[in-house]
């Protein structure tokens, strides 16, 4: 169903990354998918950003498609999955980088921009707040500690993995299209994509200890502290996320120096696959503000 860039193995910090790719130049938009998404969860995003100027890397984050695959929960914490980011944006040669996250992509993100491992020059985040907010949420709402009882279930070895796998990973397709406010966006084939790739020998486990890996690690990055974000930042946030409440974004000014925070109503958590003309409408608007003037 790939007829927006081409596949390459990119080789970056020890791993051999899956990278969809697409445009030429020097400045990069590097796009990092969530879960149990793949790099094909920005296909509707890549021609709009190409075609204003941008060189687009969407990489399989490790332990997804046809990148490595680490075996240890270990292998899966925060702390490595930036250093993957810093990896790939010195692979990539880029003059100027762009950072785009959707769910786990834009927990990522977040941490990336809060360590500064690199310069970036535009950040996107999209339908997933801020570690801080995030953390004071979860402790203080029995109402977000009950949409996020997902994660808890996660932490249980080998069932979530039967659980999903079944039926060749039948509930990761079931997953968008129940979720989705509008599941037309899910064809047979996109579903097919995010199905074949969970049913690969381990590849669930690895999706997984993302979420096994994430208590140790987050209470890590927390005790680092967390400064203010000084990279002008885009947030879109779909209004219909059953899993994140909207609450979850209010206070994300006192973290971020410069933040567009842009709400979309009837739209669910898989933002930019349910709602991608208003996604790049306004991804584009803002990423054009970066742009060199023409004379």
């Amino acid at each position: 169903m790939n007829g927006i860039g081409r596949f390459e193995t990119i080789r970056a910090g020890g791993l051999a990354f899956e990278v969809l790719t697409a445009g030429e130049g020097d400045r990069l938009a590097l796009c990092l998918h969530g879960f149990p998404e793949h790099a094909l969860s920005w296909r509707l995003q890549i021609e709009p950003l190409v075609a204003l100027g941008y060189r687009v890397w969407a990489p399989n984050q490790r332990g997804y498609g046809e990148t490595t695959r680490p075996p240890r929960v270990e292998d899966y914490d925060v702390a490595r999955l930036i250093e993957d980011v810093a990896a790939l944006i010195d692979a990539s040669g880029a003059r100027t980088v762009t950072l785009i996250g959707h769910d786990w992509g834009a927990a990522v993100a977040w941490l990336f921009a809060i360590r500064r491992l690199r310069p970036l020059e535009r950040l996107v985040i999209m339908n997933v707040p801020h570690p801080a907010l995030m953390s004071r949420r979860l402790r203080d709402s029995w109402r977000q500690r009950a949409r996020s009882w997902y994660m808890g279930f996660f932490q249980l070895p080998w069932l979530p993995e039967r659980l999903l796998g079944r039926d060749h990973a039948r509930a990761i397709g079931d997953i968008f299209r129940t979720t989705s406010s509008d599941p037309s966006r899910f064809d047979d084939a996109i579903v097919a994509v995010y199905r074949d790739q969970a049913s690969r020998p381990g590849a669930l486990s690895a999706m997984l200890n993302w979420y096994r890996a994430a208590p140790r690690g987050m209470v890590a990055q927390l005790k680092l502290g967390l400064p203010v974000i000084e990279v002008p930042t885009l947030m879109i946030w779909g209004e219909d996320d059953r899993a994140l409440g909207k609450e979850t974004t209010y206070g994300t000014e006192r973290y971020v120096k410069d933040l567009r925070l842009n709400y979309l109503p009837g739209v669910s958590h898989w933002v930019q696959q349910d709602a991608p003309e208003r996604v790049n409408e306004l991804l584009l608007r803002f990423l054009g503000e970066s742009l060199p003037s023409k004379a």
